[in-house]
């Protein structure tokens, strides 16, 4: 089997998310402890703020400021994406001109030239 294929194959992993056991499958678990990892951590930064003790309040909060830091990053790139394609317009009309100052100058060597 071809690791193409190996990788595309569910695997189950084991995962310790805010001390519960939780048995996932998928497709990289390396990718899937990161996550856990960090769901983990964001659970445990909630708990220490001692809003709440009970494990549904703190994952759900924890999953309000994943979804935040989601969204923050959704406009932050789409911002960054606009500011790309400016720079892409800026830089073809700056092709554009120097193009035809190109072709300007040419002329104007090529009429001293003949004179």
């Amino acid at each position: 089997m071809s690791e193409l294929e190996h990788n595309e194959t569910p695997q189950s992993i084991s995962v310790d998310i805010y001390d519960q056991i939780y048995n996932l499958r998928g497709t990289d678990p390396v990718q899937i402890e990161k996550l856990a990892a960090h769901v983990d951590s964001r659970m445990r930064a909630v708990s220490a703020q001692g809003a709440t003790v009970d494990s549904l309040r703190v994952a759900v909060l924890a999953a309000l400021n994943i979804a935040d830091e989601l969204f923050s990053m959704r406009e932050r790139y789409s911002k960054l994406a606009g500011s790309m394609d400016q720079v892409s317009q800026s830089q073809t009309t700056l092709r554009s001109r120097t193009d035809s100052l190109s072709s300007l100058l040419d002329s104007v060597l090529e009429e001293r030239k003949a004179g």
